[in-house]
């Protein structure tokens, strides 16, 4: 849904369609956390420097010893508060984010003066996340459909993973369960491309979904890892099922590369 090719995924479409006669370029990864998509990245060989932020140094190790086994001199590996980080201005050409955007809190002030100010005039913002209502308090009429989805799936794939409770209905997330399962989950996800748009121009988006299948297919997705031709029925199904929606509906992730406004050129 984002490249429009089955068999190229998000990262090999953005560096053949936007980056394939650059060279040199310094990117920064906020939230890194396992750098799978900043290594892929890494491998089409247009990067002088690739810089992966996180605050959990395990993550970032497994990262750095993975780099070394692929000679992906470029990478380098910071665990830090991407809040706090002292970056100079307009140094970076991209600034990325691999679905970690959407943990960040105060999206509007974080997007003016850390993403902005650090991307150079002509620089990317490119984003894979999660954009939907925060701390994921769907509508009424979006909790609905996700019951309509769960209604297509028969009983005996849904039972939840490490479990013997069956996911009948979907009652929506409250706010508290939220707060302490995960304080910083989707905190402050419905500034995040209003914030984009004041301070960007948009040069591609790709809305690919999620606003149904992610919390129809939440802790019962492992019955469909191994597929047979009842399980590949329903699973289309339930593709179909979202594509109708979206039709009428904001898509709940986005793939999107933006650059400051006021630029007329691309990078």
């Amino acid at each position: 849904m984002i490249s429009g090719n089955s068999k190229e995924d998000y990262i090999s479409f953005f560096v053949n369609n936007y980056l394939s006669s650059k060279k040199n370029l310094k990117l920064i990864s906020f939230g890194s956390g396992s750098c799978f998509a900043e290594i892929e990245l890494a491998k089409h060989g247009v990067f002088e420097e690739i810089v992966c932020v996180d605050i959990a140094k395990n993550r970032l190790d497994e990262a750095r010893e993975i780099a070394k086994r692929h000679n992906l001199d470029c990478m380098n590996f910071l665990c830090q508060d991407a809040n706090s980080m002292d970056i100079s201005s307009n140094y970076y050409d991209i600034v990325f984010f691999q679905a970690s955007l959407h943990h960040f809190d105060n999206i509007k002030s974080f997007t003016e003066n850390s993403i902005k100010r650090v991307l150079k005039e002509k620089g990317l913002l490119v984003i894979n996340e999660y954009v939907g209502p925060t701390r994921l308090q769907f509508p009424k009429t979006q909790i609905k459909k996700i019951n309509e989805g769960l209604n297509l799936i028969p009983k005996k794939y849904k039972t939840r993973y490490l479990s013997n409770l069956s996911k009948r209905k979907y009652y929506g997330s409250g706010i508290l369960r939220m707060i302490l399962a995960d304080p910083s989950e989707c905190i402050d996800s419905e500034s995040i491309l209003p914030s984009i748009y004041t301070h960007f121009e948009k040069i591609v988006e790709k809305p690919f979904g999620g606003s149904i299948l992610m919390t129809v297919l939440k802790d019962i997705s492992h019955h469909f890892l191994e597929l047979n031709d009842e399980k590949s029925l329903i699973l289309n199904k339930l593709f179909d099922f979202e594509d109708i929606y979206l039709k009428n509906h904001s898509s709940d992730f986005i793939f999107g590369v933006y650059q400051k406004k006021h630029n007329k050129e691309y990078l």
